[in-house]
C-alpha cells in the first residue's frame, strides 16, 4: 500500500512539470498561487476517471441491495438506488448468475428481487492505492495540468503519453492479483452466450 496524500500526488505532479511543490489543496485567501488552484480543482476530477476506468482492487464493493418500494412504470420489475459511492457497475448478480439489467437515472434496474452488485466506489482514501496506482495518478494529474501550467501542447502530449504508459502498467499489475475474471463488456461473454 501507498502512505502518499492527495497533497502529494498533486505536489510530484506538479513536479514533473518543472513546478515547486505545493503544501497544501486549500487557498482560502488566493496566496499559494495558480498551481494551487489547479491541482485542487483536477484532482477530485481526474481521480474519479482513473478509478472508473479499471475495477481497481482498492476501489471494489460488494453490496446485496434490497428494492425501492416504487417499481419502473415498465419493462423491468425492480428499481434498486445505486450506493452513495458509487462510480461503474462491475458485475450484477452472484458467482455463475448473469441477470439482464440495466442502469438508469441514479438506480439499477433488474427483474430480481435482491440486487447482488459488484461495484468501482470513490475510493477517496489515498493511503489504500498502491504505489502504481499512484503513479498513475500523478503523471494523470501532470497531464490534466500540462497546458494550463507550461503552455506547451508538446509537454501536455508528453505527459499524456507517460500517463497512458503509467495506466497500463497499473492496470495490468493490479489485474494480476487473482484467479483473473472476464470484464462484463468484453466480447467473449457475448460470444459465449450464442
Amino acid at each position: 500500500m501507498s502512505a502518499t496524500s492527495e497533497v502529494q500526488i498533486c505536489s510530484n505532479a506538479l513536479l514533473l512539470l518543472g513546478q515547486r511543490p505545493i503544501s497544501s489543496l486549500n487557498d482560502p485567501d488566493g496566496s499559494a498561487g495558480d498551481s494551487v488552484i489547479l491541482a485542487a480543482n483536477f484532482w477530485p476530477m481526474v481521480r474519479q476517471a482513473v478509478l472508473r476506468s479499471h475495477p481497481w482492487n482498492c476501489a471494489m464493493k460488494r453490496v446485496a441491495l434490497a428494492p425501492d418500494s416504487v417499481a419502473p412504470a415498465f419493462d423491468w420489475s425492480y428499481a434498486f438506488t445505486l450506493p452513495g459511492d458509487y462510480m461503474r457497475t462491475w458485475t450484477v448478480g452472484r458467482d455463475g448468475d448473469a441477470p439482464e439489467w440495466m442502469v438508469e437515472n441514479g438506480k439499477i434496474l433488474l427483474d430480481n428481487a435482491v440486487c447482488y452488485l459488484r461495484y468501482v466506489f470513490d475510493n477517496t482514501d489515498t493511503t489504500t492505492y498502491d504505489g502504481m496506482l499512484t503513479l498513475a495518478l500523478t503523471s494523470g494529474m501532470a497531464a490534466a495540468m500540462a497546458y494550463p501550467i507550461t503552455k506547451s501542447q508538446t509537454e501536455q502530449d508528453s505527459m499524456i503519453k507517460l500517463h497512458q504508459f503509467h495506466l497500463k502498467q497499473a492496470r495490468t499489475v493490479d489485474g494480476q492479483e487473482g484467479t483473473g475474471e472476464q470484464s462484463p463488456d468484453s466480447p467473449l461473454i457475448s460470444v459465449r452466450g450464442r
